[in-house]
């Protein structure tokens, strides 16, 4: 998604070349070949799926809105188990129309639905916090807080918790979190964030562009325990419209000088 103009056969070819070992893979770009001949094109270029994104989005005014959710669930945690992905990244999801503590019940059950499915396929569920300006209708799940607790609730060890500086650099309670959750962490995602931010979903920077101590929050989570891969995630408008040998050339050495 970072280099977000490239289809997959691009991505693999100018990744590989660069040097770049791993690669989280989005759904989308899943669509319109076989999963095998997407796996091929990974492991053909050395390349390591580190996660499949995304899933989730389990609140619905109706039970049938539920039940599709879930059906997409379960789709991509084979997805996932199909091209070698670790982990399936939730974005949990919100209906503005149902309360914080509706949608927040309503997340949880799905997951818990999810759980033996996860099982099945070896494939973990890795919740992603948002930050809270998504907590209307993208997710109801906004502080690594909230997601160790709900891990708590649900007892599994199938579900764990994926970190992205740009949704939780402002927590205050960030570190004690991290501290608690431990093994639970399962990705690490980097960038920045602008200032000013020109859009809340399409402006995000490279690290060192902004505000956010991406080296600091590092170690942080290592400091927990993990030691996964570092997945760079920018989502920019401005970004994308560059030449994109160039940007990769610059998000490498900004991964470099940065984190």
């Amino acid at each position: 998604m970072t280099t977000k103009p490239w289809d997959l056969p691009t991505a693999c070819a100018k990744y590989s070349a660069a040097g770049v070992p791993g690669v989280g893979v989005w759904r989308q770009w899943l669509e319109g070949r076989e999963l095998a001949e997407s796996k091929k094109l990974l492991d053909d270029h050395g390349l390591t799926p580190v996660s499949l994104v995304r899933s989730g989005f389990y609140p619905g005014l109706t039970s049938e809105e539920r039940q599709t959710s879930l059906d997409d669930n379960f789709r991509a945690l084979d997805e996932a188990a199909a091209i070698g992905a670790p982990q399936v990244v939730l974005v949990c999801g919100a209906k503005p129309e149902l309360s914080l503590i509706e949608n927040r019940k309503q997340i949880t059950d799905g997951i818990a639905a999810c759980i033996d499915h996860a099982a099945k396929t070896g494939v973990k569920l890795s919740i992603e916090p948002l930050h809270p300006m998504y907590a209307d209708c993208r997710s109801a799940v906004n502080t690594v807080g909230q997601c160790n607790d709900m891990i708590d609730q649900l007892g599994a060890e199938h579900v764990g918790i994926a970190v992205d500086v740009y949704h939780v650099w402002w927590d205050p309670q960030l570190e004690a979190e991290l501290k608690r959750a431990g093994d639970r962490i399962l990705g690490f995602h980097v960038c920045d964030w602008m200032t000013p931010t020109a859009d809340m979903l399409n402006d995000r920077g490279l690290m060192g562009e902004g505000c956010i101590d991406n080296r600091g929050i590092r170690q942080m989570v290592e400091n927990a325990g993990f030691n996964g891969w570092i997945e760079v995630e920018v989502f920019s408008t401005r970004h994308w419209a560059r030449d994109m040998d160039e940007y990769l050339k610059d998000i490498i050495e900004a991964y470099r000088a940065e984190v």
